[in-house]
This record gives structure tokens, sequence and C-alpha cells, in this order.
């Protein structure tokens, strides 16, 4: 897939994306003015704009609006919260999607069994909009990567019931994580996590308690911690960002990570919400990953001898940049989806598709 076709692609299909993320950003921007009794009080407020834009908890497109099979899901969690989210299982023949990858192969395999072949992307979204604002994105990962592709509807966000909260998004991607490796299917597939923003850091969260669940992690414009963020959007806040209690540690997950499961960090350079440093650190965090990760009884593996032998495979994570790229608009840069196509591909579990 050339960068030309990959970005027009993209593009085509963002303009939802665009839309909500000026309201989110100036929704934002006005209540950093508020003060103190909203940080430490309401900062869910602040952190979980799930209202806007305007409509978000009401408006939520569906995959159908762009051409995408799928099964509408129900999941129930622990804490008895329903989450309303979308699967999109691969199926062989997708010739109805203009500019679907073709798949080589064996011409007697059922769509079950294709489908079981393929990489489970688990897509985690920002704070601000609905799932249903991402789907121009899951589209990519469906139609150009022939993945199967689970968007979670986090807790009190487009049709899902509940408040939003640090503890209760935790619970609601392990629930989302083991409804995909209780699937007939889907159990059977690699799964990889791909977050933006605060779905970074659920990504890094989820995979730091699931480590040798998880095959590889796509992050775009994450942060270090909430906390450390905080002096960043809402500058006026910085002296009280201890009061913050919703903190999303990203810097003290991440090396829980077995430093075999790979991770792609895209990071736009004109981020205006989290400064491109925040990425840069966390990169240096990710390379010194305890090499071998944790032994099967969850310990860590500390020695580089005894890590070879737990796991010999040496894994690749990559960082890229992407020149101009703002906190909503870096997923259609020039070439972020080639590398993410490549990343994939490196993984192993494309080599079937025909871009």
């Amino acid at each position: 897939m050339s960068d030309n076709a990959s970005n027009t692609f993209v593009s085509n299909l963002l303009p939802t994306i665009e839309s909500f993320a000026k309201g989110t950003i100036a929704t934002a921007a006005g209540l950093s003015t508020v003060g103190f009794g909203l940080l430490f009080f309401g900062q869910n407020y602040l952190i979980y704009p799930s209202a806007f834009p305007p409509g978000s908890r009401v408006e939520v497109p569906t995959p159908t609006d762009f051409g995408l099979p799928y099964q509408g899901l129900e999941l129930l969690t622990p804490d008895d919260v329903k989450l309303r989210c979308y699967l999109l299982v691969q199926r062989k023949e997708l010739s109805h999607l203009g500019g679907a990858a073709e798949v080589s192969g064996n011409g007697q395999e059922t769509d079950e069994e294709f489908a079981a072949s393929r990489p489970t992307v688990m897509m985690f979204h920002g704070n601000g909009g609905n799932v249903g604002h991402r789907i121009p994105l899951a589209k990519v990962f469906y139609a150009k990567m022939r993945c199967n592709v689970l968007m979670l509807s986090y807790r009190g966000y487009g049709h899902s019931e509940g408040s939003p909260s640090e503890k209760g998004i935790r619970t609601d991607a392990q629930c989302a994580l083991d409804y995909v490796t209780s699937h007939s299917v889907l159990s059977r597939t690699p799964v990889i996590l791909y977050g933006q923003s605060i779905g970074g850091a659920v990504s890094i969260d989820l995979a730091s308690r699931n480590p040798h669940v998880i095959r590889a992690l796509i992050l775009e414009n994450t942060f270090l911690s909430l906390p450390r963020l905080v002096p960043n959007t809402f500058p006026i806040l910085g002296p009280l960002s201890f009061l913050c209690h919703q903190k999303w540690d990203s810097a003290s997950m991440a090396p829980l990570i077995p430093a075999e499961t790979p991770m792609l960090m895209l990071s736009g350079t004109h981020d205006e919400v989290v400064p491109p440093e925040h990425m840069r650190l966390l990169w240096e965090i990710v390379q010194q990953r305890i090499p071998g990760g944790r032994r099967a009884d969850g310990t860590p593996v500390q020695d580089a001898e005894e890590a070879k032998k737990v796991d010999p495979s040496p894994g690749y994570s990559r960082f890229v940049e992407f020149d101009g790229g703002t906190h909503n608009d870096t997923c259609v840069q020039p070439g972020y989806w080639t590398t993410v196509a490549e990343f994939v591909a490196g993984l192993g579990e494309s080599s079937r598709i025909v871009w």
C-alpha cells in the first residue's frame, strides 16, 4: 500500500475525527480556568469529556454507516456495567469494500478459518467523542490490513452505561480482553492493542497486567502519567497536579511489559495537548524494559542469559515522529498507515495479504 493511496484512503474517512477534536480541545481549555475545586472533585469531567462534542452520548455512528459488516456487542463487566461495543470479524471476501486488500492462499478456507488466521486489533480511543468516531480508523485495520477489530466503548461513553474513571476503564479493558480470549475464533488470534492518547495509557496498563497474552502495542500521542501532563494541558492548575487522583501512570506500567512484546510509538511533532517530550521519554522507558519480561509465575527476569531461555525471540519496537502532526491529526500524516502496516506485517501476521 503506497503512502499516497493509504493517506487518500484515510483522509477521505476522517471528517468526524477532525470535527470532534476541535470541540474537545476547546472544552478542555475553557474548563481549565475553573480552578481548585474542579481539579479534585470534578477532575473526571475534565479528563473524560464523554459528552463532547455535543451529542456524543446520543449520536454514535455504526460500522454499517461506513459499509462495514459488524456485530454489536453488549459486554457486562464484573461490576455490572453494560458496555456496547463493535466487533468486526474478518471474512475472505470483501470485494464490496473499495480498496480492500486481496487475500492469497487456500481457496477452500472458510471465513472462520481465515478470521482465525488474522490478528485481532483491540482499539482504545481518546478521551473525547465516542467509539463511532473512530470507525474510519477501524476500517483501515479491517479492509487494508485484514485484521479482526474490537472497538471498546468505555463506560460513560457513547451508548455504554456508567461513569468513566480510571478504575472503571481498567475493568472495561480487561472485560473486553477476556471476551477476546474466550471467543471461539478470536482466542486463536494474536492480539494487538491500538491506543490513542488516553487510549495509549489504557493499552499499556492492560498489557502490563496480561504480559503473556498481548502480541504487540501501537501507541499514538500518549503520555507519561496524568499528574505529569496537567501542568502542560492546564497550566493554571499545574501547582495542584498532586491533587490528581486519576493517575494512568504509563511510566511505571510500561517496564512491566515483556521486552519481547513489540511496541510501535507514533508521535506528532506538533501535538498541542500532549507535549511530544512525553512520547520521547516514554520511548526511553520502553527501551529499558527488563530483558525477557516475566517468568510464567509472574516474577521478573533480571538476568539477560535467563531472558534468552524464557523467550529467545528478540521482538522489535520502533519510535516514529510525524512532522507537523497534531494531537488529533497525526493519523492522517504522510507515512502513518504505511508505518503501521509494515509493523503489523513484521509481526509475521500479514504474509498472505496483497496490498
